[in-house]
């Protein structure tokens, strides 16, 4: 089974400071509610309800997908802070009315009412990723009232910490040095993903790395072996320099997700192993964009 595999992972993998670099980095899937997922990831005899317990034996995040249709109410966020085993972090999409409908215009409200809602994961509240829309071209002032915005609204829901907030872009336009320089100014990441079209790269900005896989095909499909290598060989350089590494799979179509997040997650941690052993190594520049 996918669990058992990564079980061992989940726990010590290493001493020292393989152990704290592995800290920094969380690999999971988008979501853990598939009905396909029963009889592959999922024992076929387990009930729904114990779903969420058995991913939390394999990984220690997920990305809640379903608050982007529609906002969950606090009892929801409540509920999915007391199932969450301690250090687990749950990544929240937030609401398409903020970015797709609104496209960011006058953001304060449906900020301030995400927060208010989502502060009820208490300490297991992590990312937020806010999705911006296809065929929605660069738009730099409405961007930057919008990432001004963030930090007051969470200050007024009553979050006394500063949260990771980051943004993926569905319109190549975006990716422009002044949306980067944006994204520096008020501590929020550029998501990296893979989405045919309008696919990121690899670009350190901001504060932390947050990934998404799409699969192979869109949301689909076996990532193989070198793809994987090679980005467990930078992600694991990031995490290496001391930045904390999200990476979702939302591959879920097949069963694909949890496969993928073990296999990747497995190298990067192999690769963090030997840094500890030989914490010198001659390293290539990261790319800043």
């Amino acid at each position: 089974m996918v669990h058992a595999q990564l079980i061992e992972l989940n726990g010590t993998y290493g001493r020292g400071g393989a152990r704290s670099l592995a800290r920094t980095v969380r690999v999971g899937c988008s979501g853990w509610q598939y009905a396909h997922w029963r009889g592959d990831f999922y024992p076929a005899e387990l009930p729904t309800s114990r779903w969420f317990a058995h991913y939390a034996l394999t990984f220690d995040t997920v990305e809640i997908n379903n608050s982007f249709y529609r906002l969950p109410p606090k009892e929801t966020f409540a509920k999915w802070r007391e199932q969450a085993p301690p250090h687990f972090l749950y990544a929240v999409k937030a609401s398409r009315f903020l970015t797709h409908m609104k496209k960011l215009k006058d953001p304060e409200d449906p900020l301030a009412r995400f927060f208010d809602n989502a502060k009820a994961l208490g300490p297991r509240f992590g990312p937020v990723l806010y999705q911006l829309p296809p065929r929605w071209p660069l738009n730099l002032e409405r961007f930057e009232i919008f990432l001004r915005a963030i930090a007051p609204a969470a200050r007024r829901a009553g979050l006394k910490t500063r949260h990771h907030n980051v943004v993926e872009f569905r319109d190549p336009s975006w990716y422009d040095e002044h949306v980067y320089e944006l994204l520096r100014r008020y501590d929020v990441a550029l998501c990296l993903h893979d989405m045919q079209g309008s696919a990121s790269g690899k670009r350190l900005v901001g504060p932390f790395i947050y990934v998404r896989f799409h699969g192979t095909r869109k949301y689909g499909g076996r990532y193989p072996d070198a793809r994987l290598d090679d980005w467990a060989d930078w992600l694991a350089e990031r995490a290496a320099e001391g930045l904390h590494v999200f990476a979702y799979f939302n591959n879920d179509t097949g069963g694909h997700a949890p496969r993928d997040a073990v296999r990747l997650r497995a190298r990067i941690l192999e690769r963090l192993a030997l840094k500890s052993q030989n914490p010198n190594p001659k390293t290539q520049t990261p790319r800043r964009a």
